[in-house]
């Protein structure tokens, strides 16, 4: 059977965090305890000074672990500190709904909780309930927390419409956020992103700038749809793309 986010979260942590282990024992049994939410900010704060900042740095063996517990969980950079925070949220029995937590939470953070608290999208309760302060990251000017939810994370993914993640996709390469840590990319491809990519190609080639090679995989995995096919092979008769970009 395999064991639960929270579970495997809690072995990582207290596995790496040498003195401060008892720290953060006691901590998450006051946080499943109950209590006053000032007492989960509090957590939320104390944890990069406690436990530090260094990366989790999980084995193979580990990153299998998360996959087992939740598919395209991939907690590959994530660091110490950010690992404590959502463990911390994740165990925390409050008296509101998890939505209505996360939301002040959201809303008080700095960039690093923010990054922290986006990167456990795809481990927490009641999903469908979080998709206005997704979108509040979708829109931050910060690259950092736009690909908390972007890159490695599967909740946009398994949460989105089309019309969300084409935007999703398309704010990427306008601020320079590579496609390729996508969750999903292939997966979600569909005809109107391929059709908004081409022409988003099209446009940077007539201004001489150039394009990004992993603008083509959603593109390349919808090429066989008819009017896909059309727009590529005007693309290719105007000199916009080359046969092996699409092959």
């Amino acid at each position: 059977m395999a064991n639960s986010p929270e579970t495997l979260l809690k072995s990582w942590l207290l596995s790496r965090a040498g003195e401060g282990s008892a720290w953060l024992e006691a901590q998450l049994r006051q946080l499943e305890a109950g209590g006053p939410e000032r007492d989960l900010h509090i957590f939320l704060g104390q944890a990069p000074r406690v436990l530090g900042k260094a990366m989790l740095d999980l084995s193979p063996a580990e990153m299998e672990e998360a996959e087992t517990a939740r598919s395209g969980w991939t907690p590959s950079d994530w660091s110490i500190d950010g690992a404590a925070r959502v463990l911390g949220l994740l165990v925390y029995r409050g008296t509101r709904s998890f939505a209505e937590t996360f939301k002040d939470l959201r809303r008080t953070s700095d960039a690093a909780e923010m990054i922290a608290l986006y990167r456990g999208l795809p481990l927490y309760p009641d999903p469908d309930s979080l998709h206005f302060e997704v979108g509040e990251g979708l829109r931050s000017n910060l690259r950092p927390v736009f690909e908390a939810i972007a890159h490695r994370n599967p909740f946009p993914r398994d949460h989105f419409d089309d019309h969300r993640w084409n935007h999703m996709v398309l704010k990427a390469l306008f601020v320079g956020s590579s496609l390729t840590p996508i969750t999903g990319l292939e997966a979600r491809a569909n005809p109107e992103l391929a059709r908004i990519l081409i022409d988003y190609a099209r446009e940077r080639r007539a201004a001489g700038r150039p394009v990004t090679d992993d603008l083509w995989i959603p593109v390349r995995a919808v090429r066989d749809d008819p009017a896909v096919r059309e727009e590529l092979d005007r693309a290719l008769t105007d000199g916009i793309l080359t046969t092996k970009e699409v092959a």
